[in-house]
């Protein structure tokens, strides 16, 4: 990974000068096991050490996914749990509790992405789902609009902080290959709580508290959950790899030689005006930033569809046990998605093109079929779920294609921003006017869907062409013989060479990178 030597010992005969670089610049990867000899990892040890790994950090980072899923999707279960009326509120000031949610999330994302730089991750995490959880209990409190927009807000200001954060989090223990497979994990967990959620609604529908409605049962229940599992996660989840206590010293060592394929480190604390630049420069973020845009217009069905489905023809009994279904279709779907990521010419690119098909013929025939057809309604809407299976894909493909840490939190904002537009602008498709069979929002449905499709298909291209222009090149060395200086225990300064995947480089300046398709 790294040695150390005195200056007039390195490559003096070597095709490039030697240089030195601020310590601060290189990868906190850098620092770690100077003068510590690595040996090469052995496929057996590689696989035990991934799943220590995954052992350690897939059930904490499920849990907590599926808990602030739930949470966020409390306010469609509250539907038809009685917060409408409870709260007084018309159509629109519902669909604006979601809008908020989203603006929220939009305004403090940037902010949230440079805590998760200057902070640790995972603690920082922590902190916000713990002011995510009393919020949410603080929903059973209020009984006007005013009330549940400023606790909805709270939501969304604090829900930046986690998804970013677990994107950070793959990309640092995980390598590129495996990247996308654990985002499906930890986002699949989105169908497990709709399943909670449904059982839970079903079970609160039946109690008999006159003073304390079934929709304040489901946020009291789903915010103590959230609460503890906010200090779990505080104590058991590592910030990176090099801190990990679930690792040995040499297991720290071997998990960053492990991503060392990456060619993107593990992380940074310096902020560089230079990578933040070449993000707003770059055209494969903002291809990316308009697909998460428009491909999260849809998600508004996800406040909607207990509405939706109600309009079916369903009781209200009937419709939050249908909901469980909802999460069984996400679940296999987004595994479906997943699995079929590792077949090399498909990769994430011409998967995420295959989910959007059914879900296309779905959204149409649920424009198109009968009133009457209340099953053949249903069966479609379910169909229309693939819609949200590219997505996850897509944000396990984010992390595998930008380095360079500022670059990558700069891009896990712009795309993130997008993507709160995309779910904030799509509540206001949903009027009144268009009920029952709300045509015109499935329309918009339908063209998001399209839309998804061809701006994946252009993103892939670009990576494409761009690896065989790489090809061509001639290899750049002018980065392979860097060192920083540091000072021993005993006072001693020697220079430390730092190997060129740890100096921080993003993916254009690091010419060796190859983007996945």
């Amino acid at each position: 990974m790294s040695s150390s030597s005195d200056y007039s010992e390195k490559h003096e005969n070597g095709p490039t000068q030697p240089h030195a670089v601020d310590a601060q610049d290189v990868d906190v990867a850098a620092h770690v096991a100077v003068d510590t000899v690595v040996k090469p990892l052995t496929p057996e040890e590689a696989l035990r050490l991934r799943r220590k790994i995954d052992w350690h950090l897939m059930p904490l980072m499920c849990a907590l996914y599926l808990m602030t899923f739930a949470d966020k999707t409390t306010l469609g279960q509250s539907a038809v749990l009685g917060i409408i009326p409870s709260n007084h509120l018309t159509q629109n000031q519902f669909n604006w509790l979601g809008t908020i949610f989203s603006l929220s999330f939009l305004v403090f994302e940037y902010p949230q992405n440079l805590a998760l730089q200057y902070f640790p991750v995972g603690k920082w995490m922590s902190l916000n789902i713990f002011v995510w959880a009393v919020a949410l209990l603080c929903h059973a409190a209020c009984t006007s609009f005013g009330g549940l927009f400023a606790v909805r807000f709270i939501l969304g200001m604090c829900e930046g902080a986690i998804t970013p954060g677990f994107m950070i989090v793959t990309s640092m223990f995980y390598t590129r290959e495996e990247q996308t497979r654990r985002v499906g994990y930890w986002f699949l967990m989105n169908g497990f709580a709709i399943i909670f959620l449904g059982f839970t609604s079903y079970g609160v529908l039946h109690t008999k508290t006159p003073n304390f409605k079934p929709w304040q049962w489901l946020m009291i229940i789903t915010g103590l959950i959230t609460l503890i599992v906010s200090v779990v996660f505080y104590f058991l989840f590592p910030d990176s790899p090099t801190n990990a206590r679930f690792l040995t010293k040499e297991e720290r060592i071997q998990a960053i030689e492990r991503i060392k394929v990456n060619q993107s480190g593990v992380e940074n604390k310096r902020w560089k005006k230079d990578q933040v630049i070449e993000t707003l420069k770059d055209p494969k973020v903002w291809v990316m930033a308009a697909f998460a845009a428009i491909v999260n217009i849809p998600n508004s069905l996800i406040n909607q569809r207990q509405i939706i489905v109600s309009q079916f023809g369903f009781t209200p009994f009937q419709t939050t046990l249908i909901g469980c279904v909802d999460g069984v279709v996400e679940i296999l779907t987004i595994w479906l998605g997943v699995s079929l990521t590792r077949i090399s010419f498909l990769g994430r690119g011409y998967t995420a093109i295959m989910m959007f098909v059914p879900a296309l013929v779905g959204s149409i025939l649920v424009n198109t079929l009968q009133d009457h057809n209340r099953i053949g309604l249903l069966f479609s809407y379910w169909v229309s779920v693939f819609f949200i299976v590219p997505f996850p894909i897509f944000l396990g493909w984010v992390g595998s294609i930008v380095s360079g840490h500022t670059k990558r939190t700069t891009t896990n904002a712009i795309v993130l921003i997008a993507y709160s537009l995309g779910n904030a602008a799509g509540p206001f498709m949903w009027k009144k006017q268009y009920q029952p069979r709300n045509h015109i929002p499935w329309a918009v449905i339908s063209a998001c869907i399209a839309a998804g499709a061809f701006l994946i298909l252009v993103l892939r291209t670009m990576l494409a062409r761009e690896n065989a222009r790489r090809e061509k090149e001639e290899r750049d060395e002018t980065y392979d013989d860097v060192y920083i200086q540091r000072e021993k225990d005993d006072g001693t300064r020697v220079e430390q060479r730092v190997d060129k995947v740890f100096l921080d480089l993003t993916d254009i300046q690091n010419r060796d990178f190859r983007y996945i398709l």
